[in-house]
C-alpha cells in the first residue's frame, strides 16, 4: 500500500515522463521547444528546485538536492546554449525522483512491519466498578484494578487471572503463531490477543509500567542509538559532498585555462562544463546516505517481528560480533519450575507415595511444596494433616490419616533414625518415611527448556567459539545441565557479584574485536546484563530489571532466539558492508570515467539513481528473517 505522497510523487513520474517522451517527437523548436520541455522538468523536480534554495538560504548548501539543481540547471545552459538536446537533464531529475519514490516505498514497508507490532497497543479497557464495567484509556487504571477482557480484545495491562479461562495469541509479542493457554491463577501479560474466553484480571502494573508500554518505547527508540557504520556515514557525507563540488568546480574551471595558457589552443568550455555536471551527479551521496540506516532499520524490524526486540542500531553491531555468550541458568536454559523426575526405591505406588508428601507439605509455600502438590494432581484435603512440624534446613514431619509422614533431606532421615538411601541423580532429594520406616524418595528437577540444546547447537553454527553457564546452584547440578547441553566451560555456587566478576575476567581474556553476550532474567542478572558488551534478557517472564538493563530482549523466553538474533544482526551488517563497497566501488569508477570524458550523464545516471535503486534493494533482504 502506498500513502497519499508516494501515490502523488508517482503521477508526477508517469506524467512527466510521458511529456518528456512526447516532446522528443515533437518537431518545435526555438523557444517555444525550450518552454515546453520546462514542463515536465518543472512537474517533476521543483521540490528538489525549492529544497536546494532552502539549503543555500539556510548555509547549508551541500547536499543531493544542491546536486541535482546545480547539475541538471548546468545541462539545460548548455542545451539552450548548442540548441542542444534537453532530454538529458530532465531524465537526471526523472531518475533520481524515481529512486526517492522507490526508497520511500521500501522504508514505508520497513515500516509498516514494525507498525504491526505496534498495533499491541491497546485502544481502551474495561475496567469493573461496583459490578458495571466502565470503558475507559488504559492510562487511567491504577495498580490492583479488576479489568475484564472480552474475547477478540487485546489484554490491555500486566495482571493476575481472577476468573475464567482462554486461549491467547502471543505471536504480536513473540512471533509464535502457537496460543498459549491461560487460567485462573496465572500470570498474564499485555499485548496478548484474547481468543475464546472472558478473562477477569487483577492489575499489577500502571499501563506506562506494563509489558506492552515497554515494547513500543524500545522500538519507537531503537533508531536513536545509531551504530558506528551509521555515523561513519554521516560524517563521510559531510566531507564527501562539498570536497566533490569543489572537485567539479575544478574540473569545469582548471582544464579549460591549463588548454589557453599553457598550450593556446581553445578552451572547450562546453566539454569540460559538461564533464563537471557529469562528475556532479556521479558523486551523489544517496545510495550509502539511504541504504545503510534503512538496512538497519529493516535489521531491527525485521528482528522485531520475530519477537526478538533491539534497542538500537548501535546493539545490532555488536551482536553481529559476539563470539562468547555467556549464560545464567535458572529462567534461561532451565525452566525454572520444580518438577517432580523421578519416585525410587518405593513399596507404595507412586500416586500413594505423592499424596502422603504432597499432604505432609501442604502448609508450606517453598517451592519444593508446590512441586510435589501439582505432581499429585489432585485436590488436598487439609483436614487429613495435624501435628505439622517445619524443621528449618531439614523438612517436615506431620500426622497424616494417623500416620506419622516425614519429608526431607538425609539430615531429617538421621535425625529419626530412619536408613534411608542415597540417589544418584541430581536434583532436590525429597526422603519419605511412614512411621519410621523407609518409604523411598522423590526426585526433583529444575527443568531444561525444550529448545535448549538445539539453541547451544545452533550457536556453535553461527560461529560463536566459547558458550559459558554461570550459576548458584550446586556444582554437581550445573555440571549435569552443563554435560547435557554441550556448554563449554560452567562456574557454580555464585552469588550475583561473584557473576559480574566471572564475566569481567572473560572481558579481560577475549580478543579486541571480539564481543560478550550475557543472557539472563532475573533481577540478580542485571549488573551482568550491563556490564557484558551485550545483555540479553528474556522478555516474558524475565524481570523487569533485567529487561531494562538488558540492549536485547527475547520476548518468547526461547533460548533458539538467541542463534537468530545473531544471524539477523550478521545479515544486517553484511548487507551494509556490501552496499559500502558497492555504491563507493561504482562511483569511483564512474567517476575517473566522467572526469576523462568516458561517461556521459545516462551512465550518471546509473552511478548515482541505479546504485541507489540496488543498494535499497539489498538493504530491506534485512527485513526478511529464516527460521532456524
Amino acid at each position: 500500500m502506498m500513502n497519499k505522497k508516494q501515490k502523488k510523487m508517482l503521477a508526477r513520474i508517469i506524467i512527466s515522463a510521458i511529456l518528456m517522451i512526447a516532446l522528443s517527437f515533437a518537431p518545435v523548436e526555438g523557444a517555444l521547444r525550450f518552454v515546453l520541455y520546462m514542463v515536465p522538468y518543472l512537474i517533476i523536480g521543483y521540490d528538489i528546485l525549492i529544497k536546494a534554495a532552502k539549503g543555500i538560504k539556510n548555509r547549508q548548501v551541500f547536499d543531493e538536492n544542491f546536486l541535482m539543481a546545480v547539475a541538471t540547471i548546468g545541462a539545460i545552459a548548455i542545451a539552450l546554449y548548442d540548441s542542444g538536446d534537453y532530454t538529458e537533464a530532465i531524465a537526471v531529475m526523472l531518475f533520481y525522483q524515481v529512486g526517492e519514490w522507490f526508497q520511500s516505498y521500501a522504508v514505508g514497508k520497513s515500516r509498516r512491519n514494525i507498525s504491526e507490532l505496534m498495533d499491541i497497543r491497546p485502544d481502551y479497557a474495561h475496567l469493573e466498578v461496583d459490578g458495571q464495567l466502565q470503558t475507559v484509556d488504559p492510562d487511567e487504571i491504577e495498580i490492583g484494578s479488576t479489568i475484564v477482557v472480552q474475547p477478540g480484545e487485546k489484554v490491555p495491562i500486566d495482571g493476575i487471572v481472577l476468573e475464567g479461562q482462554s486461549t491467547l495469541n502471543t505471536s504480536a509479542l513473540t512471533g509464535e503463531s502457537v496460543p498459549r493457554d491461560i487460567a485462573a491463577g496465572e500470570e498474564i501479560i499485555s499485548g496478548c490477543l484474547n481468543m475464546t474466553g472472558v478473562l477477569k484480571i487483577q492489575t499489577t502494573k500502571e499501563f506506562g509500567e506494563s509489558t506492552v508500554s515497554k515494547i513500543l518505547d524500545l522500538v519507537e527508540n531503537a533508531s536513536s542509538r545509531k551504530s558506528k557504520s551509521e555515523n561513519f556515514i554521516s560524517k563521510f557525507a559531510r566531507v564527501y559532498t562539498p570536497a566533490v563540488c569543489y572537485s567539479a568546480l575544478a574540473l569545469a574551471i582548471l582544464p579549460p585555462l591549463f588548454l589557453v595558457f599553457a598550450l593556446g589552443q581553445d578552451p572547450q568550455w562546453e566539454t569540460w562544463v559538461y564533464r563537471a555536471l557529469t562528475f556532479l551527479v556521479i558523486s551523489c551521496p544517496c545510495a550509502l546516505v539511504i541504504s545503510i540506516p534503512l538496512s538497519f532499520f529493516a535489521g531491527i524490524g525485521g528482528a522485531s517481528k520475530a519477537g526478538i526486540l533491539v534497542k538500537g542500531s548501535n546493539y545490532l553491531e555488536t551482536l553481529s560480533k559476539t563470539k562468547t555468550v555467556v549464560f545464567d541458568k535458572t529462567g534461561t536454559l532451565t525452566q525454572g519450575v520444580f518438577k517432580v523426575s523421578g519416585i525410587h526405591h518405593c513399596p507404595l505406588k507412586d500416586e500413594e507415595i505423592l499424596e502422603y508428601a504432597s499432604l505432609a507439605e501442604s502448609a508450606s509455600s517453598h517451592p519444593i511444596s508446590k512441586s510435589l502438590q501439582q505432581a499429585c494432581g489432585k485436590e488436598l484435603d487439609r483436614q487429613r494433616v495435624s501435628e505439622i512440624q517445619e524443621i528449618g534446613g531439614e523438612g517436615v514431619i506431620a500426622v497424616v490419616d494417623g500416620k506419622q509422614v516425614a519429608c526431607g533431606n538425609r539430615q531429617l532421615m538421621e535425625r529419626l533414625n530412619v536408613v534411608y538411601k542415597d540417589c544418584h541423580d541430581v536434583g532436590t532429594i525429597v526422603h519419605v518415611a511412614i512411621d519410621g520406616a523407609y518409604m523411598g524418595h522423590i526426585v526433583i528437577s529444575d527443568m531444561v527448556k525444550p529448545h535448549a540444546k538445539k539453541a547451544l547447537q545452533s550457536l556453535k553454527a553461527a560461529g560463536v567459539t566459547k558458550t559459558v553457564m554461570l550459576t548458584g546452584d550446586r556444582k554437581n547440578v550445573a555440571e549435569k545441565i552443563a554435560q547435557e547441553l554441550g556448554i563449554d566451560e560452567v562456574y557454580s555456587e555464585l552469588l550475583p557479584g561473584d557473576k559480574v566478576s566471572q564475566v569481567e575476567k572473560l572481558l579481560e581474556q577475549k580478543q579486541a574485536k571480539e564481543k560478550i553476550a550475557f543472557v539472563g532474567d532475573g533481577i540478580n542478572d542485571a549488573p551482568v546484563l550491563s556490564r557484558a558488551d551485550i545483555g540479553i534478557a528474556m522478555g516474558a517472564m524475565g524481570s523487569d530489571a533485567a529487561i531494562e538493563a538488558a540492549d536485547i530482549v527475547l520476548m518468547d523466553d526461547d533460548p533458539l532466539q538467541i542463534p537468530k538474533a545473531i544471524r539477523i544482526s550478521r545479515k544486517c551488517l553484511r548487507i551494509v558492508y556490501e552496499n559500502i563497497v558497492f555504491a563507493i566501488g561504482v562511483k569511483l569508477i564512474c567517476l575517473f570515467l566522467g572526469a576523462i570524458g568516458l561517461a556521459n550523464m545516462w551512465l550518471a545516471i546509473f552511478a548515482d539513481v541505479g546504485v541507489m535503486i540496488i543498494a535499497v534493494l539489498n538493504a530491506i533482504r534485512a527485513l526478511f528473517v529464516q527460521k532456524l
